[in-house]
């Protein structure tokens, strides 16, 4: 037979106490992502295709570090726009899975506060965001686990935008050894936020084939071979996905 205190429902965190709880559970991620920042906003100085506004501009509205670091490197090589933005495009495709999986959980609030939380969606809100909707209490009615998820993703983007500021700031007077240290950095920043998501054998191919594609489309025109390779890693991921799925059905 059930306890008595079992039937009664947990007690709803309150909008404040969710929204610093986000906060809090985001602060240890920011010694990883605040130097990426930094990072980015010295590229972007340092690709001389920019301003010290447009840079801080492009944390503010595209808020996508990878995406950022690519479109900044693509600057520095004279790509074409229509190159930059495809690939921005391709890169931030992952964001249409995360708002797959928190669609269902979100789908009770407002538009105003769907468009806001999908601005504030990245990688690293997402990780810890999601971490809250898999408690019980998060789905009852009256649940205020959205502002759990603003607190989170509030405290990165406010960090980024500082980060990138400082960047910003310090990229026209770092020295060109130091740059060349930074430019070394950015490939382990991509290996370090690819390898935790190779969760499945679909990303496992992905990865693979378009880190090969990549070595033999390097020297199409216009700086178009990342685009090209991640295109191709993208379908062939899909296709052995696919593949798996019927194969153990």
């Amino acid at each position: 037979m059930a306890h008595p205190s079992d039937l009664i429902p947990p007690k709803i965190p309150s909008k404040s106490n969710e929204f610093w709880s986000g906060t809090r559970d985001e602060l240890p991620i920011l010694l990883g992502a605040m130097p990426f920042g930094v990072i980015f906003g010295v590229l972007a100085m340092q690709s001389g295709q920019v301003s010290q506004a447009q840079a801080q501009a492009m944390s503010a509205v595209i808020f996508a570090g990878s995406a950022q670091f690519i479109a900044a490197k693509l600057l520095a090589d004279h790509a074409a726009v229509v190159v930059i933005v495809l690939t921005v495009l391709v890169v931030n495709l992952r964001h249409m899975l995360y708002s797959a999986s928190l669609a269902p959980l979100v789908k009770h609030l407002s538009v105003g506060w769907k468009v806001l939380l999908a601005y504030l969606l990245t990688d690293e809100s997402y990780a810890v965001g999601i971490t809250r909707y898999t408690q019980p209490d998060s789905l009852q009615p009256g649940s205020n686990a959205h502002w759990y998820f603003f607190g989170s993703g509030l405290t990165l983007w406010a960090a980024w935008q500082i980060s990138t500021a400082f960047g910003v700031f310090i990229g026209t007077q770092i020295s060109q050894d130091v740059l060349s240290l930074l430019e070394f950095a950015l490939p382990l920043t991509f290996i370090a936020l690819v390898v935790p998501n190779l969760k499945n054998v679909g990303s496992l191919v992905a990865a693979i084939v378009s880190g090969s594609a990549i070595l033999l489309v390097s020297g199409l025109p216009f700086n178009s071979g990342l685009l090209v390779a991640g295109i191709i890693g993208i379908v062939t991921g899909f296709i052995a996905d696919g593949f798996i799925r019927r194969r153990t059905s």
